[in-house]
């Protein structure tokens, strides 16, 4: 598959989303609407349709994300908490569901339109779910991230999306040190 000029301006565009979100900074939201404004074609073209889909959805998500960080303007870095133990059940369960109904809705499509129903499904359910502990500043945001990150780099190497396997690999890694840097941070914020 040939790289197009919209999939390297979305690669660029995503490490330095990586490096906002590292920091817990806010230019994370607009630069993740403009990636995922890049992505939404690239994907599209890739038969990635779920992941096009849900490229639609960051950008409003990462509207409202934005918004509801941007509450409190006199913070720079967001207030981030530990998810409360009880809300790992309802997660699992709305994850399990949604993961099912994206990909009966893709295997809808013929196989030859998309070939990786399975792999666009869980790459799609587990970044829902992350985009949404995002917006509740949950540390463990990172964690769905490790799994979708870790299923994307082979996905997209797979399909010929070279540069943006490239992205997910750093992302994967990122995903580690940001879910160690962000655990850090909210265990600061308790103490003191």
């Amino acid at each position: 598959m040939q790289t197009h000029w919209q999939e390297i301006v979305g690669t660029l565009l995503g490490f330095l989303y990586l490096y906002y979100e590292l920091k817990a900074h806010k230019g994370m939201f607009p630069t993740g609407i403009l990636m995922s404004a890049f992505y939404v074609g690239v994907l599209f073209i890739s038969r990635f349709y779920a992941f096009a889909g849900i490229n639609v959805y960051f950008i409003f998500a990462q509207s409202y994300a934005w918004w509801k960080w941007h509450k409190n303007p006199d913070q720079e870095n967001a207030p981030l908490i530990n998810i409360p133990a009880w809300k790992w059940g309802p997660i699992a369960i709305v994850s399990g569901v949604l993961f099912a109904g994206i990909w009966w809705l893709l295997l809808q499509v013929p196989k030859e339109v998309s070939t990786v129903a399975w792999g666009d499904s869980l790459i799609t359910t587990l970044s829902i779910v992350a985009i949404w502990m995002l917006a509740q500043h949950y540390v463990e945001q990172w964690l769905p991230l490790i799994v979708a990150n870790t299923f994307s780099v082979y996905l997209f190497y797979s399909q010929g999306l070279y540069p943006t396997a490239i992205l997910y690999f750093v992302y994967l890694v990122g995903s580690f040190w940001g879910y160690a840097k962000w655990a850090k941070m909210a265990k600061a914020k308790e103490k003191g």
